[in-house]
């Protein structure tokens, strides 16, 4: 299930020649914690602690903090359906293209519904259909966007943006964020070249989250705040608009929230959550499924993991209470909010509330949780409790931890 956090804190300490008790001094925090954390009495620790960890280590905060679901590389030989994509986000140097004539290419309609399909996928976390798909999906849309007329090549150009993000987005998943970087600066060209004006700053959107997997944090939000600008500028009076810019606020909220700041990052959240009032008023986009998920649901799920993170358990509970989730909010958000939520529960002591959380989970996206890292993080702090909850044992056979 990848190296436990303790692990992580035990080898980059003796790297650093430091002590339990001179980790603890230089972190200000307890040696009771670091001992915990390494006896896999501790299974996890909110952001303000693994701040102060990663500064008493001198190491970046990413070698301490995952982003769940995230599959980390083995520096094994890739298997050959991630080659396959790796071959169709890059294209062989030298490779003759395709004879347009000679392929078979589908019409702008049918390649967004395939479009669609995929990201669908994606939010399902059916990564291993993805990977095998997603070649296709590619390589008609870069087909796409090299025959027609010049409105049809631009519509391609805009079909293949969107199937290079969704690699990007795919590749993130899987822990191979350079690639991910060579997706989405191709997607950024197609967006240059294509008639979605909206694209550009959707993709700079997922380079931000690029940026943040590889704790580049000041260059994720300073990315995120210059794109949505530019967006609130010209595009702010339609619906695809606004989720745009509000995607594009919640990521830089996130940027700052990770640096450490939440208070900036609450107060970013406020205005995003604020602007989901105007998509009430304004016509729905014609394909949702291929502009940035934002909407008062997702604005209010994000506010609750920062809290979460942020060691702030009643806050986060708070937030989570009272609302309903919008019927177009994928899977995945759904999944961070149980999750969130059992995790507040867990750091409230509140171990019945956890397992009622996990086993919602387990119902609802039973391939989300067993992606979640996070998940098991918090059935390991349940299991360490003097009586461990009914109906724990049940989530702990299903994600395969074994004792």
């Amino acid at each position: 299930m990848g190296e436990h956090l303790g692990d992580r804190v035990a080898r980059l300490r003796r790297l650093a020649d430091l002590t339990q008790e001179g980790l603890a001094a230089r972190s200000g925090l307890s040696a009771d914690v670091v001992r915990k954390l390494e006896q896999h009495r501790k299974h996890s620790a909110r952001l303000p602690m693994l701040h102060a960890l990663a500064e008493g280590l001198g190491v970046e905060l990413t070698a301490l903090l995952g982003d769940p679901p995230g599959v980390p590389s083995t520096g094994e030989a890739d298997p050959p359906q991630l080659v396959g994509v790796r071959r169709a986000i890059m294209p062989p140097l030298f490779a003759p293209p395709p004879e347009p004539d000679s392929v078979e290419h589908l019409s702008v309609s049918l390649l967004r519904r395939e479009l669609a399909d995929g990201w669908t996928l994606y939010h399902d976390a059916e990564f291993g259909r993805l990977t095998d798909v997603l070649p296709g999906i590619i390589t008609d849309a870069r087909l796409a966007a090299a025959v027609g007329s010049t409105d049809d090549r631009a519509a391609g150009q805009a079909a293949l943006g969107k199937a290079l993000q969704l690699g990007g987005h795919l590749a993130i998943r899987l822990g191979k964020t350079d690639l991910a970087l060579s997706a989405l600066e191709r997607a950024m060209d197609a967006a240059s070249r294509s008639s979605d004006a909206l694209l550009a700053p959707m993709i700079a959107n997922s380079v931000a989250w690029n940026y943040q997997r590889q704790n580049r944090l000041d260059d994720a939000e300073h990315l995120a705040v210059h794109a949505a600008d530019g967006v609130e500028r010209e595009y702010y009076d339609t619906a695809e608009g606004v989720r745009v810019w509000g995607g594009l606020l919640m990521s830089a909220a996130t940027s700052a929230a990770r640096s450490g700041d939440y208070d900036t990052a609450d107060e970013m959240m406020r205005a995003a959550e604020k602007a989901t009032r105007r998509l009430n008023r304004l016509k729905p986009p014609e394909n949702g499924k291929l502009v940035s998920v934002f909407s008062r649901s997702s604005v209010r799920i994000e506010r609750v993991r920062l809290a979460v993170q942020h060691a702030r358990p009643e806050e986060a509970l708070e937030l989570a209470r009272g609302f309903r989730l919008s019927a177009d909010t994928p899977p995945s958000w759904r999944t961070w909010l149980l999750l969130d939520v059992a995790r507040a529960y867990t750091d409230l002591g509140d171990a019945a509330g956890a397992v009622t959380a996990l086993e919602r989970l387990r119902r609802v996206a039973p391939a989300w949780i067993r992606h979640h890292t996070l998940a098991v993080a918090i059935v390991n702090d349940l299991r360490a409790l003097p009586s461990p909850p009914p109906g724990l044992r049940k989530i702990v056979e299903f994600l395969g931890i074994r004792d």
